[in-house]
């Protein structure tokens, strides 16, 4: 199992569920936000590896809230997207490789050729 822990800020329900499943079927442990305070609020108290930002959020943009997050903890990884679709199975696939090899992210790009 992996232990890598996601932080997935989005305000859809139906949204987040797809989100989750994905990403739980990927081995990811998922915290789920539905604003950004809440976001914001979950990466400072809990362990996070790496954070999936819905844009159109209720209480505040996903870039506003990107920015305070590379500020409260610039070295994690913020994925900023637009809704789910077709090119979201893409996007978490990118995600995941990051993840798996942030230390070479030469071998970002390798992963999704395959």
């Amino acid at each position: 199992m992996n232990s890598t822990r996601v932080l997935c800020v989005e305000n859809r329900p139906e949204y987040m569920d797809a989100l989750k499943y994905m990403l739980e079927a990927a081995g990811y442990e998922v915290m789920a936000a539905t604003t950004g305070s809440q976001g914001l609020r979950l990466l400072t108290d809990l362990h996070i590896d790496g954070v999936l930002l819905e844009y159109d959020l209720p209480d505040a943009t996903g870039s506003a809230v990107r920015a305070e997050m590379k500020r409260i903890k610039p070295d994690i990884p913020v994925l900023l997207f637009a809704g789910i679709g077709s090119q979201t199975p893409f996007l978490l696939r990118f995600f995941d490789s990051y993840l798996r090899n942030s230390e070479r992210p030469e071998v970002v790009f390798d992963d999704l050729d395959t």
